[in-house]
């Protein structure tokens, strides 16, 4: 009993390694003891000033060097980010250079095991997925990972001055801004440019990546711009293909009616491609209809009397013959360039035409390829070609294309606007409905399962936090165009997902079955439930392209498509 402490006075140095040992052992099993935050390892800190900034010209690249904490500088040209209550905030100054684009990097260890979910410039394409990191591949706006047991959110706010998209490779991540004014670098002469504001989200333990996604999208927009009451009713584009008449239009309308609840909101009909004075020829003036379609205010107001709301379709930005050549843009002739006042005031005019006719809905489309020339799917890394610039070259695209759009939320005044093939980041905040897919169809049941289900899936986050996200219609051309098993599959998705449901059948092909399904699924639609929260969920999205099993209005459902 003496011997231990005389030993403890005597060899010091021994006791010391030997109370250490006894130490770490009890700080090891304490260790042990606390539960390991994964969620917190794998969350990347991006709200803090980049590790590199790369400067784009019209001359070429050069990095830009960090003059103190968030000040980049190459040259005259100054990048500043800041981190402040939103996000990090990223302003651009440069008098005297064009510049093109900015790319940011972080870095950050990549895991190889994750999975990354990114959106599309405007319209999907059917080829949304979870997968695997990918140095190429180009994630515009945002993306979600997933790393197994919690999904994290890294993107921009809505509404930005540069066109954003993301690139994640094992060293880290890169932010790459388009600043260009069209296919040049912009000229911002005095103004100091408010690129974007990065925004990320920490995932929880406790939420599906679904709830993650919806939860990400609400902070990246939180004024989204919603209607009052549900939308949905009949287009009439999927069965007649611009082959329209008034006269049919307004059948049409009757037969939408009839299909709908008596009571509550009332569908609308939308008069789509087909009913403009020239529509082969240009569409101007949009002052009028063809022969078909002899008088516009009579028609809207017949599809009143019919128990519906007019809605038409309208294309803002192709040029017409007689309008002057100074208002076209330099990449092609065929399309109106918006930084032309005469341009968007032509554009004010004719949307206040509309109105005054009587239509409670524009749908407006083809902006997107009008501006840019070419789809969202062949983008990739170039939002549109280099060499061409639009005739004021001290905006951005991206704020271009959100001048157009306010002026055409504006002009619509009180009126439900869908934006089609429309940049949807852009869009979010703007328009009430968002056209977010490529076309179905009411000819072939492979287009509708690969643009309706895949976009709707992926999407679906979308719904309720940047606008109603519009899935497209319900189609039916012939009565043996497309399976009635499969197409009803779909008809039961997009009605029970609480998105705005649009159908379009051809009377004369549909059966007393299928009227009996079309009445269920517009009395879905019609209610009001789910105008802010989404009734669909994908399950395994993470697995398919084509997601299979779904929750639906609390209730799982599995598809075959």
């Amino acid at each position: 009993m003496k011997f231990f402490p005389i030993f403890l006075f005597q060899r010091k140095t021994t006791a010391r390694v030997v109370l250490g040992l006894f130490f770490v052992i009890f700080l090891c099993h304490i260790l042990e003891a606390q539960p390991v935050d994964k969620n917190s390892e794998t969350f990347l800190k991006l709200l803090r000033s980049p590790d590199r900034v790369i400067l784009i010209t019209d001359a070429g690249s050069a990095p830009m060097i960090q003059m103190e904490r968030g000040i980049w500088k190459q040259g005259t040209t100054v990048l500043k980010t800041q981190v402040n209550e939103t996000g990090l905030v990223i302003e651009l100054a440069s008098p005297s250079v064009a510049v093109k684009h900015i790319q940011l990097q972080w870095k950050a260890e990549i895991d190889p095991s994750w999975k990354l979910l990114g959106d599309a410039w405007e319209r999907a394409y059917g080829d949304l997925q979870w997968a695997a990191p990918d140095p190429k591949r180009v994630m515009p706006w945002y993306f979600l990972v997933y790393d197994g047991h919690s999904t994290h959110g890294y993107g921009v706010m809505t509404g930005s001055s540069s066109l954003c998209y993301w690139k994640v490779d094992p060293e880290g991540m890169s932010l790459w801004a388009d600043v260009r004014c069209g296919g040049m670098g912009v000229q911002l002469g005095t103004r100091r440019l408010p690129v974007c504001t990065v925004v990320s989200r920490k995932g929880k333990p406790d939420e599906s990546a679904f709830q993650a996604a919806r939860a990400f999208c609400r902070m990246m927009c939180p004024k989204p711009r919603l209607p009052q009451e549900p939308v949905y009713g009949f287009n009439d584009w999927y069965y007649i293909y611009g082959e329209n008449t008034a006269v049919g239009i307004v059948e049409d309308a009757k037969f939408t009616a009839s299909v709908s609840p008596k009571d509550g909101t009332k569908p609308f009909m939308v008069i789509d491609d087909g009913w403009q004075a020239n529509p082969d020829d240009g569409p101007r003036p949009w002052d009028r209809g063809n022969a078909k379609f002899p008088s516009m205010p009579d028609l809207a107001a017949d599809i009143r009397k019919a128990g519906c709301r007019p809605g038409v379709w309208y294309r803002p930005l192709e040029a017409a013959k007689d309008d002057p050549r100074s208002w076209r843009l330099s990449r092609n002739s065929k399309v109106l360039d918006p930084t032309v006042p005469g341009v968007l005031k032509q554009v004010a005019q004719e949307i206040a035409l509309l109105r005054r006719w009587g239509f409670e809905l524009i749908k407006h489309d083809y902006s997107t390829f009008d501006i840019s020339g070419q789809w969202g799917f062949k983008m990739g890394e170039r939002f549109t070609a280099d060499g061409w610039t639009f005739a004021n070259r001290g905006v951005t695209t991206a704020e271009v294309i959100l001048e157009l759009y306010r002026c055409i939320r504006e002009a619509s005044e009180e009126a439900v606007v869908i934006g089609c093939n429309t940049v949807s980041h852009l869009s979010a905040g703007i328009f009430e409905l968002d056209r977010i897919g490529d076309d179905t169809s009411g000819k072939e049941w492979d287009r509708t399962r690969k643009m309706g289900v895949n976009c709707l899936a992926f999407r679906a986050p979308q719904h309720g936090t940047f606008y109603l996200a519009d899935p497209d219609c319900f189609g039916l051309a012939e009565a043996d165009a497309i399976p009635w098993g499969k197409n009803r599959q779909w008809l039961n998705l997009a009605a029970r997902s609480g998105m705005p449901l649009f159908i379009s059948v051809r009377r004369a092909a549909i059966n007393k079955e299928q009227e009996e399904a079309l009445r269920e699924a517009m009395a879905i639609a019609a209610k009001p439930q789910s105008m802010t929260e989404p009734l669909a969920e994908p399950l395994d999205w993470m697995e398919t392209l084509l997601p299979r099993r779904w929750k639906l209005m609390g209730e799982n459902v599995e598809f075959n498509w």
